[in-house]
């Protein structure tokens, strides 16, 4: 299945305006919401998502909600680790907390159409050359050991800021909540516009490998669009459950990588070996369940070991054993 009926799109469109809608309604307050409340604004966009693909799954059939979930899921597991070098780039920018919920917000509207074009983009080269799979498979297949290539933390600031700092007329500090400010007769962007700046190109390089391995697992542009939007719309609230616990999610990118192998292997053997999509799923699910059990256990067992060495008593110095007196010879 490569298309659908006309009809699914405005439905698609309607859908996600009405929840962008109920989500800037809901956070028209500039304050930073609790914890609990970003978890269950979270379990809420999964739930939305869940229920689009119910309707999938009942209006298109079996194999398009297979294809629909287990793209979600994908672009939903590669989302959160792109969190991770967000948090690293508001931290380099000194941004609040409300501050980066007003970048992230702009951010993922921009994602929102950049991720169509690359679909449109995308699905249209495969349908007029669809050799393109192969080299699309053999880079996913090495962005897959890439990601697994150990990176030494420098702590020194991404590169992508670096560059943009070289290139944008920008203030040192945040000017209230502006993107822009007007000083010395010209414009200048606030370190927001610099934040932004760097999550949307971020996005960009991050499509390079979610975009095709979403094609990996549906070359459907209905499918592969609605997977990346419902796994987009809850980035905020997601970043706020998880800014303070994505270094302890220390084997996400081992399933990450093994995922994106497993999507380049699928894209090169297709035209010999056909994956059902309900196999695509249960691989997906099941190396990321047990990334995510692994990353956990290890972090539970890593307090244990830190907690008993520090409730040990410290050992009384002991006497120094007594040298042997020389033999008389």
């Amino acid at each position: 299945m490569t298309s659908v009926p006309w009809g699914w799109w405005p439905a698609l469109a309607v859908t996600i305006v009405v929840l962008l809608i109920i989500d800037l309604l809901a956070h028209r307050r500039d304050t930073t919401p609790s914890r609990r409340a970003a978890i269950l604004w979270s379990v809420f966009w999964v739930a939305a998502a869940a229920l689009f693909g119910v309707a999938v799954t009942l209006g298109l059939g079996r194999d398009a909600g297979e294809e629909y979930f287990a793209a979600w899921l994908l672009e939903k597991s590669l989302s959160v680790d792109n969190l991770l070098l967000f948090l690293v780039i508001f931290s380099a920018t000194g941004l609040n907390e409300n501050d980066q919920r007003r970048v992230l917000s702009w951010g993922v509207c921009g994602a929102l159409v950049a991720r169509g074009v690359f679909i449109a983009v995308g699905s249209t080269a495969l349908e007029r050359w669809h050799f393109l799979i192969y080299p699309l498979g053999g880079l996913l297949l090495l962005l897959g050991v890439k990601m697994l290539w150990p990176q030494k933390d420098t702590g020194e600031p991404p590169k992508l800021l670096t560059w943009l700092k070289r290139r944008l007329p920008l203030t040192d500090d945040v000017e209230g909540h502006h993107f822009f400010v007007r000083k010395g007769g010209r414009w200048l962007g606030t370190p927001l516009l610099l934040a932004l700046f760097a999550v949307e190109l971020s996005d960009v390089l991050f499509a390079v490998d979610s975009i095709p391995a979403v094609f990996s697992v549906s070359e459907t542009p209905f499918i592969v669009y609605s997977s990346n939007l419902f796994a987009i719309l809850g980035l905020r609230a997601l970043y706020v459950v998880l800014s303070g616990a994505l270094a302890q999610l220390r084997y996400l990118k081992h399933g990450l990588a093994a995922v994106l192998c497993f999507g380049g292997l699928k894209l090169v053997g297709g035209p010999w070996v056909h994956v059902p999509p309900g196999v695509s799923l249960a691989v997906i699910g099941g190396v990321l369940f047990v990334a995510v059990l692994a990353s956990l256990l290890h972090t539970r067992l890593s307090k244990r070991l830190s907690a008993g060495s520090g409730s040990r008593r410290p050992e009384r110095p002991r006497a120094p054993h007594a040298l042997p007196s020389p033999r008389a010879h």
